[in-house]
């Protein structure tokens, strides 16, 4: 299955899940977030920098071992035969729906595709190049798990530099998300920061909302419709890697992703998000996990 910045929440199901995931999160925030002068510095660690032609052969060459390697994180697609119920548990916990060559899709031609206007404003050589660092960064930490630690260091090691350098990086979160910001990051700030109660009391939320067998897949979809039609799709889209990050900071596990926990939370940054362009069912539906946290 493709990703895309308007299925974010699916993107988000598959990193909450992965060892590295709250890393690519914080790649493809950067590249959503870079301004010119970030895409440049980005650019500049680019490791083909004064290299000679063979070097640079050398170093695209393992760049392609790398991602070869990266097919092998698990994929639902490929389980085994077996009792059903287990399996699934099983993949869901440990396997993605879309894998390393979606995700380097996703960063080239949706994140930092025609909409990034700050790309636009580079030449197109030193575009490549920041692209490159965020792509090879992205794929990098995507299969932390499966990649011999070298291998990995070479793909993420550029980004880490420019980090470092404060050439480049995640950015907080921000009036980017659109007229429920502060909405939002209060819902953020209060994932990020959750106590054993706290996330005992989202995992009850979940459990507790499995019998009403609600339309909770539409209505997220009539978020994202309303995100597309009305140009927010990247602040959507941003929302829900910020709520990656505050998943994996707030103490949750790959358990808690499959088993229901992320979709709840990123029901909620969906209907927070688009509040003012949703109905009162579809806002019912996504914001019940939070009023069940709450009391409210």
């Amino acid at each position: 299955m493709p990703y895309s910045l308007v299925s974010a929440a699916t993107l988000g199901f598959d990193l909450v899940r992965l060892p590295a995931g709250r890393a690519v999160a914080g790649v493809l925030l950067t590249g959503l977030g870079a301004d010119a002068g970030a895409l440049a510095g980005l650019a500049g660690v680019h490791p083909g920098r004064g290299l000679s032609r063979e070097e640079r052969g050398g170093h695209a060459v393992r760049g392609r071992r790398a991602r070869e390697l990266a097919v092998s994180v698990p994929h639902l697609r490929s389980a085994a035969a077996g009792d059903r119920a287990a399996v699934l548990v099983a993949q869901l916990e440990q396997g993605t729906i879309g894998d390393a060559p979606t995700l380097e899709r996703l960063l080239r031609d949706d994140v930092l595709g025609p909409e990034h206007d700050a790309a636009g404003e580079l030449a197109t050589e030193e575009r490549d190049e920041a692209t490159a660092v965020l792509a090879d960064a992205a794929v990098g930490y995507w299969a932390a798990g499966v990649l011999p630690p070298l291998a990995r260091h070479e793909l993420t090691g550029p980004y880490e530099l420019a980090v470092e350098r404060g050439l480049a990086g995640v950015p907080e979160v921000g009036t980017d998300l659109g007229p429920s910001a502060d909405a939002l990051a209060g819902l953020l700030d209060g994932i990020r920061t959750l106590d054993d109660a706290g996330r005992g009391a989202w995992r009850t939320a979940v459990d507790e909302g499995r019998a009403e067998h609600r339309p909770w897949a539409t209505a997220m979809h009539e978020a994202s419709w309303a995100a597309h039609v009305s140009g927010r799709t990247r602040a959507l889209a941003t929302a829900q890697l910020h709520a990656v990050q505050a998943f994996v900071d707030g103490g949750f596990d790959r358990h808690d992703g499959a088993a229901g926990v992320w979709n709840a939370v990123a029901g909620c940054v969906q209907g927070i998000a688009m509040a003012d362009l949703l109905d009162e069912g579809s806002q019912a539906v996504l914001q019940a996990p939070w009023r069940r946290v709450t009391g409210a």
